[in-house]
């Protein structure tokens, strides 16, 4: 391939990453200066001068492989370092084109939220052949996605969202902030059917894809009621986003890429490896299913990550670190964090998540259960059980909330357990429970969140 249909190939696909003529109107106002949008648009253009080299194979085959200057590439540090080190030069000039193109494309537009209607009628789906049992009755899923863009605003997203949801008969929860929108949903799959349909149909949403949506079995019971709200964040990580952004996010790698680099790590029986492979959900989300050898942090909350990626990191320092979640959103301003400290080699994520992941490889690299934040607490893909009941130390993995009023931490009891009254988080919420006169507090005070430090001090 010659310069001339290299610089149209990554040209015609430089939405393979996720930039469009509409997501860079939705974002152009997030860019202060030309520089910061010329990074942005760098970043989108070299990721697809790598995918332009990327040979094709098999669809039973699960390796990839890159070819570039009469040289073949297995993993994806090897080509990005061969492409940066011999190609700047193209990359600069594919850049300039790129970002040339793209603006005078949305050059003279209109931008779309300053021209949305503030009455939202007109995204609600016609309902009109489905009848209310449809919608209420039968087969039941869950979706799971988000959407990083600039919206406008986020208070008629909002109602729109509440307006669709409520006639689709969806519980759930919604987060819509001015970066962009963060769901999951349960339903009929009548209704879940027509709720992405209306997504892709809005002019804000309307470049994700079906595959953005992570299904898995359910139904409106798995969640209490439906709660849509605007936020400062989608996904609460305490860091102003206009600080932190997701556009400083960590290069993508697909499910198979993402298992190969893995099975490398496990592979290596060396002790001082250079790869992290990082879990940055919560505690009680490893304890029931992880990727085996990964670094799982004893944190409770996700807004605790920033405070624990300063405190540890020399774990990271000169380190590849492989980065995943349960769906990919906590990934994408986990790792613009991470790579803000100027620390590691490369950061990459899990596009996607675990939940694609599995998916995929449902008897990967990855044992155990999948938390989920509603009624269920963990979906299966595979049979292995790694955690144990807190109490008698039986392999379990079914969570169920502290009996004790006024405690929200999750337990681990066996149901044999269960049986003779060990429904409490631990041994002093077992005790409250027993003392008839102890005056409660709304105050979560137990041995569970006594004895763990908020922000763990880790080695590898």
């Amino acid at each position: 391939m010659d310069t001339g249909d290299l610089a149209d190939s990554v040209l015609i696909n430089l939405d393979v990453e996720g930039l469009t003529p509409e997501t860079l109107k939705q974002e152009k106002s997030e860019f202060s200066t030309t520089r910061k949008c010329y990074s942005y648009i760098k970043k989108r253009t070299f990721a697809t001068y790598v995918a332009s080299k990327k040979l094709p194979t098999a669809p039973s085959d699960a390796s990839t492989l890159w070819q570039c200057c009469e040289e073949t590439f297995s993993d994806p540090c090897s080509i990005h370092k061969h492409v940066s080190n011999l190609h700047a030069d193209e990359i600069e000039q594919l850049t300039t084109a790129a970002l040339d193109l793209m603006l005078s494309q949305s050059e003279g537009e209109k931008d779309e939220n300053e021209s949305q209607s503030k009455d939202t009628s007109s995204w609600i789906p016609d309902t009109s052949h489905v009848s209310e049992e449809e919608l209420s009755k039968g087969p039941g899923e869950v979706l799971l996605y988000y959407y990083y863009c600039q919206i406008q605003d986020p208070k008629l997203i909002c109602a729109w969202q509440s307006e669709l949801c409520s006639k689709l008969h969806l519980t759930g929860k919604v987060r819509v902030a001015t970066e962009g929108i963060n769901g999951t949903v349960g339903g009929t799959k009548t209704g879940t059917s027509l709720y992405i349909k209306a997504m892709l149909s809005h002019p804000i949403f309307k470049v994700m894809q079906v595959e953005d949506f992570k299904t898995s079995e359910g139904s409106a019971e798995c969640f209490h009621e439906l709660k849509v709200g605007v936020y400062k964040e989608i996904v609460p990580m305490g860091v102003d986003p206009d600080i932190i952004s997701y556009t400083l996010a960590g290069t993508h790698l697909e499910p198979e890429e993402f298992h190969k680099q893995v099975q490398s790590l496990l592979e290596d029986g060396s002790s001082k490896s250079d790869t992290v492979l990082l879990d940055c959900r919560n505690f009680y989300e490893s304890k029931i299913g992880q990727f085996r050898k990964c670094l799982a942090p004893d944190i409770r909350k996700f807004s605790y990550f920033p405070d624990y990626v300063d405190k540890n990191l020399d774990l990271f320092r000169n380190k590849k670190v492989l980065m995943y979640c349960t769906g990919g959103i906590r990934c994408e301003r986990g790792s613009a964090y991470l790579r803000s400290k100027n620390v590691c080699k490369e950061v990459y994520q899990l596009k996607g998540g675990i939940h694609k992941y599995l998916e995929r490889f449902p008897e990967g690299f990855y044992r155990g259960k999948l938390f989920v934040f509603d009624e269920r607490y963990a979906i299966s893909f595979n049979s292995d059980i790694i955690s144990d009941c807190r109490y008698c130390g039986a392999p379990w993995d079914q969570y169920q909330l502290c009996s004790t009023d006024f405690c929200c931490q999750l337990v681990l009891s066996c149901p044999s357990c269960r049986q003779k009254g060990l429904t409490a988080c631990c041994p002093v919420c077992q005790a409250k429970e027993q003392m008839t006169s102890y005056s409660l507090s709304h105050k979560e005070e137990c041995e569970c969140t006594d004895s763990r430090p908020r922000i763990p001090n880790d080695t590898l």
